[in-house]
């Protein structure tokens, strides 16, 4: 199917009809028990997306997004990496809020933030969205806070400023606190000796410091006496 268009609504649901005869069954079953979503998941692999997602930001991709509807989990992460194509920022915004609505699981959140490369080139502007996204009671816009610091933030100069986030955050939510420790677990690999420091004197709770130490543990970047002397860390 020729991407590279001016979109119509004819337009859009041939591009529906599209990806269902390239879906994938099996990979439909295989995705389904890893992602839980209210969106029809319709089975497409991520690479087969982001080269879909390529073609159409190569054509009008503005009329695409005015078309682009939420009934199939791979009309949403498609959306989203258009959108996270966009190279100025004042443009970006336009799309941005309303897209973080639809995020409703891991997968297409933190495929959506990995994929925002304009984020490493504004980091101070970013800085107010995602303590916004911080401050909600939103799982989601939470998560998407949190891997946008994990994938763009973890340079010495943010360290105190990551610390104190994810002191502060307090929360009971699974991909809350999954992000959490993925955060911290990073930051430990980059900055092994000022992150060593925090856990020796931090209020993590249970989950958030155990699930730190076993992705810390679960890294090829550590070596095996840290991973065996921050097992002191684990909380009973």
């Amino acid at each position: 199917m020729d991407l590279n268009v001016l979109w119509d609504e004819e337009k859009y649901a041939d591009f529906i009809l599209y990806l269902k005869s390239i879906s994938e069954i099996e990979y439909k079953k295989f995705h389904a028990k890893l992602t839980s979503t209210k969106y029809e998941i319709l089975g497409i692999r991520l690479p087969i997306l982001r080269n879909i997602a390529k073609e159409i930001t190569k054509g009008n991709y503005k009329s695409f997004l005015k078309l682009c509807g939420s009934n199939y989990y791979e009309e949403v992460m498609i959306k989203g990496l258009v959108i996270a194509s966009i190279n100025d920022i004042d443009e970006l915004m336009l799309y941005f809020n309303s897209y973080v609505l639809l995020i409703d699981n891991w997968a297409i959140c933190d495929t959506f933030c990995n994929s925002l490369k304009l984020v490493s080139k504004n980091k101070e502007c970013f800085m107010n969205i995602i303590n916004n996204l911080l401050k909600s009671n939103n799982i989601f816009k939470i998560r998407v806070g949190l891997v946008l610091l994990l994938n763009y933030y973890i340079e010495e100069d943010y360290l105190e400023y990551l610390f104190k986030i994810i002191e502060n955050i307090k929360s009971e939510e699974y991909y809350v606190n999954m992000a959490r420790a993925w955060l911290l677990c990073e930051m430990f690999i980059k900055y092994e000796n000022i992150t060593l420091k925090y856990l020796e004197n931090n209020s993590l709770d249970k989950f958030t410091i155990n699930k730190t130490i076993s992705k810390i543990r679960d890294s090829y970047r550590v070596s095996k006496e840290m991973k065996e002397y921050i097992l002191k860390f684990k909380k009973e």
